[in-house]
């Protein structure tokens, strides 16, 4: 009953947000170009497509979740390889990234059998990639095409598949609420990225990282974080958190989230490219959208699992 209470409100929001932007849109004139006006109905269009998505997989159950984020560690990991300098030395690899390292972490979280979860992309895959690239000879720039593979699979499958391994947590009297824990981490998450946003461009004057990212702002990162860090607190009923450990686990994933966007900028600008892809528009890519969950939910799901579960 609580989640789809939660998805109706999450509806609602979307509704008034949407009217709101088709009445900024108006304003100005729908044949009119606005930079911000336009960016900002994209994200919430963007938004609609992923709360519909999130919650028809959940109406799926464990195995619904555990495939629709298969799904998105497959794109997001095709988006980084697909930015990559690749040889015929690599194929090898990348076939036991797609057809068998990324179908196994999956099948591993299903099972729900943690201690192999957790080493073995970071262990068995950091180990045995490069064993298979050496076996074919190639040499050149071994191990800068090595080392960007063996990152393209933390990020892209071993990181994003800590979200469905919320569901597995056992939490003592939370046991059939771990799909509510999953969307706050969620929720909050892109909130802070969405918050972000919007106080950088109400108030933002001072460039938090311009090489980086210039459209960040030190007033939007504070604005954004203390905003969605305010909302985890009210969303502890979603969670085993009383509302302090809310605010304080709220502002703890906003950080690293931002921290990991910083992260993945710094990477893409190494690329020489702006965004990962453009599968969702006004997002760029996959990764793009995902950028601040993977390096949120490991943190997220470690200590929820040690504190709590």
């Amino acid at each position: 009953m609580e989640i789809w209470q939660l998805f109706g409100g999450l509806i609602i929001t979307l509704i008034i947000a949407s009217s709101i932007g088709y009445g900024l849109k108006f304003k100005v004139g729908f044949s009119t170009p606005h930079a911000v006006i336009d960016n900002l109905n994209a994200r919430i269009n963007a938004w609609w497509i992923m709360i519909l998505i999130i919650f028809a997989a959940a109406a799926l159950g464990f195995y619904g979740v555990i495939g629709l984020f298969f799904v998105i560690s497959f794109m997001a990991l095709r988006e980084f390889l697909s930015l990559l300098y690749i040889r015929r030395g690599d194929h090898l690899a990348l076939a036991a990234c797609f057809y068998v390292i990324l179908p196994l972490q999956y099948f591993l979280v299903a099972i729900d059998w943690f201690s192999m979860f957790t080493i073995f992309i970071p262990v068995y895959g950091f180990l045995f990639l490069p064993i298979l690239s050496a076996l074919l000879g190639d040499t050149a720039h071994f191990l800068d095409r090595s080392t960007k593979v063996q990152w393209a699979l933390m990020i892209s499958v071993f990181c994003i598949s800590h979200i469905p391994a919320i569901l597995t947590l056992d939490i003592e009297g939370f046991e059939d609420k771990k799909l509510l824990l999953m969307i706050f981490l969620i929720l909050v998450v892109q909130s802070s990225d969405v918050l972000q946003y919007v106080w950088g461009k109400l108030f933002g004057k001072h460039k938090i990282a311009p090489k980086l990212s210039p459209s960040k702002t030190v007033e939007g990162f504070v604005g954004g974080v203390v905003s969605a860090s305010v909302l985890g607190g009210l969303l502890y009923w979603l969670t085993p958190f009383n509302p302090v450990q809310a605010v304080l686990m709220s502002l703890l994933i906003c950080l690293m989230g931002f921290l990991g966007g910083l992260v993945m900028s710094a990477m893409k600008r190494s690329m020489g490219v702006k965004d990962w892809g453009n599968m969702i528009s006004g997002h760029g890519g996959m990764l793009d959208r995902m950028d601040s969950l993977c390096f949120a939910a490991p943190i997220f799901f470690h200590v929820v699992r040690y504190y709590w579960a």
